[in-house]
């Protein structure tokens, strides 16, 4: 069974970070690290999770912040995708230089491609390229649960009007992609609450 919990690291930003685990084999990836945290690192600890790897939903430096932190502490690799790689490197491009602090993230270890397929535990998760908000977002389908980073929010979408933006995209990659999963799905965002595919397709004004 997959289960996941919700933190928020980095209170500025509400960007929400996951620890998915497997109740089974005590696999779990991290999701978006905003921030170091000894207290999810702790958690890990007590539940007696085995970290295999962290994912990046995109590059933007409210999802990164932690990923030196946990990378050092846990030697596991960071995957992101293709196009957003470089940002983990520049704290111009992921935009950490207007944030509070530029953020420098260790290098990706893996590239991420569109439909690539990763196992926790015995279940299959799979990875859709979901470009809009930047070029390189992605979400994690792991079923039921739809980690969708800043693509799709609860009645909402990820701002395009930053670098890498672009609305048509974004609009595509939800209906063709995220739209096609079923509709009981539960959307987990990359910020603010849940929601679900099917109450996306009935309710989100951005894209309907």
């Amino acid at each position: 069974m997959i289960k996941y919990k919700l933190y928020n690291l980095l209170e500025n930003f509400e960007t929400n970070t996951y620890l998915v685990w497997d109740t089974e084999s005590k696999e779990a990836i991290i999701i978006d690290p905003s921030a170091p945290s000894e207290n999810l690192a702790d958690e890990i600890s007590a539940m007696d999770l085995k970290i295999i790897h962290i994912f990046n939903t995109h590059g933007h430096g409210d999802h990164i912040g932690g990923n030196e932190y946990f990378h050092r502490l846990y030697k596991v690799p960071i995957g992101i995708h293709s196009y957003d790689a470089e940002m983990l490197l520049n704290s111009t491009l992921n935009l950490s230089d207007f944030m509070y602090t530029p953020i420098i993230s260790p290098a990706a270890e893996f590239l991420i491609r569109d439909r690539d397929h990763f196992y926790l535990g015995e279940t299959q998760g799979e990875i859709m390229h979901t470009p809009g908000h930047t070029k390189g977002c992605i979400v994690i389908y792991l079923k039921p649960y739809l980690f969708s980073g800043d693509t799709l929010f609860n009645l909402s979408v990820g701002r395009t009007d930053l670098p890498g933006g672009d609305s048509r995209q974004l609009s595509k990659s939800i209906k063709e992609k995220i739209f096609s999963l079923p509709d009981n799905t539960i959307v987990l965002p990359g910020h603010g609450p849940s929601s679900t595919v099917g109450q996306e397709k009935q309710e989100n004004p951005f894209v309907n």
